[in-house]
Parts: structure tokens; sequence; C-alpha cells
């Protein structure tokens, strides 16, 4: 099965999990019986890693603040004869967070914890104010922490996958991203402790640390923080066409690592 997308990045993730250069909707792995989740913006990344799992055999939960926006996803899915379901659900906040995967968990089990919900700031340390600080913290970071505390339970009876979204951000040095590097820096350093403090349950948890993705989110951050820095920026992005063949290790890293945890889940 397939999806259309109207971006680039979208194309390639399909090629990624589902075709190979001269092979067409090739299927790397399944995730047949698995149940996934994915919170965060139902559109952009979030929205090809749910119709991508969903693609492999999934059932996705995606769990979104804005519950139309993530019921359209999840129809579309359906549509397309994949399992998908949406869910209301504010992460930074713990009790909708364990309310939602306690939920999820009872009916269907819990295999895979995709921690894809993230905010952005412009600002260095002198021009971020104590509530774009704590705004930053309860999403990017706390967020983060109440699906994995939400999730550990179920995930400690079989194992399984939890993959948080880091940034570039996390480990390099970016001017006017004060306080989104630190919520990214505490992503990934959250990510190694939970990792080597699960692994014997059979629980991998890991972080992808993209660099700037042309997706709507980044789309419309960008018209309204930095409208004139817009041509340069664009003019930068990725644009693969299907003539210019694949490496995905090379080009592509994040969308390689997903495919290589995801494949690790067999």
């Amino acid at each position: 099965m397939g999806f259309k997308q109207p971006f680039p990045i979208f194309d390639i993730f399909r090629k990624l999990f589902f075709q190979t250069p001269g092979k067409d909707h090739k299927m790397k792995f399944s995730l047949k019986e698995k149940s996934a989740i994915v919170t965060g913006r139902a559109s952009g990344i979030g929205k090809a890693i749910s119709e991508t799992f969903a693609g492999q055999g999934a059932t996705v939960h995606i769990l979104e603040m804005n519950m139309e926006l993530a019921q359209s996803v999840a129809d579309a899915i359906k549509n397309h004869g994949g399992k998908a379901v949406a869910h209301q659900c504010d992460v930074s906040v713990q009790e909708q967070a364990v309310k939602a995967i306690k939920s999820i968990a009872a009916n269907g089990g819990l295999d895979i914890l995709v921690n894809n919900a993230g905010i952005a700031h412009v600002g260095n340390l002198e021009n971020t104010s104590e509530a774009d600080f704590d705004k930053i913290y309860r999403v990017n970071i706390k967020g983060v922490y109440n699906c994995m505390y939400a999730s550990l339970p179920f995930l400690k009876t079989n194992g399984g996958v939890i993959l948080n979204m880091a940034s570039v951000a996390s480990s390099v040095g970016i001017s006017d991203r004060f306080a989104y590097s630190m919520s990214k820096g505490a992503v990934l350093t959250m990510t190694y402790s939970v990792a080597k403090d699960f692994i014997a349950f059979g629980i991998r948890c890991n972080s992808i640390s993209p660099a700037r993705i042309f997706t709507p989110f980044v789309d419309g951050f960008i018209k309204k923080t930095i409208r004139e820095r817009k041509k340069r920026c664009f003019k930068n992005y990725p644009k693969p066409s299907p003539s210019a063949g694949w490496e995905p290790q090379r080009k592509w890293p994040i969308l390689h690592y997903i495919y290589v945890q995801m494949k690790l889940l067999l």
C-alpha cells in the first residue's frame, strides 16, 4: 500500500521502507501485529512515520492535541487498508499521557513508542523569557518523560522500542536556539539513561537527531519567525527525485536509522 504525500521527504520515506532500486513496492520488514504509538503533530515527520508503520502492518496510535488533524491522518491510513486510531492527548500533562497509553496497551498491547511531539523556539539566553523556557520544557522534555514513563510498565513485559526525536541541536551549538537546544540535549541524555537502565528488559531506547527537514511545521515556523531568511534556507533543502538514485545511508541517515531500528524489532 502507498500514501500520497506533497513533500519529497515523505516519498523518500516510503521508498526506504517499501522499495529498492529496480524493484517496486518491496517490503523491507514486517510490523504485523505490532502496536505503535506516535506522538505529536499529525503532519510532517509524525505523519510520515505513522503512515509508514501502518504500511508495514502495525496498528498505529496517533497521540495529538489537534484531534481533527489526527483523525484525518488515521482515516487516510484506514482508507489505504491500514490500521490507525487517533487519540486527543496533551503529552505535557502526565495524567493525560498515562490514561491514553494505558488504554492503548490494554486493547492490543504496546511494542513501539515514537516520541515525536515537540515545539521550537528562536532566542538566545538574553531574550528567552521564563515563560518561553517553561513552555519548551513542558512539551519537549516533560512530554517525552511522560510518555516513556507511561509506556515502561507495558514495554517491560515483552520488550520493545522507544525512539525519541532529538535534534542536531542536541549536540551541535546553534545560535539563537538556547531553549530548544537545552530541550533536545535533555532528550538525548534521557535516551542514554533509559537505554542503559532497561536493556535487560529487552527495551531498546534510541534517539534520532535530524537537521532541518522540509515539513509543514518547519515551513510555518520559518514564515513566522525568520521570514527574511526563507529563500536562503529553502534553497539548501535536499530535493531528491526518483531518477536521482537512492542512497539512504549517505543522503537520509534519519530514515535509514528508523529502518534499522524497526528491522531489529523482529
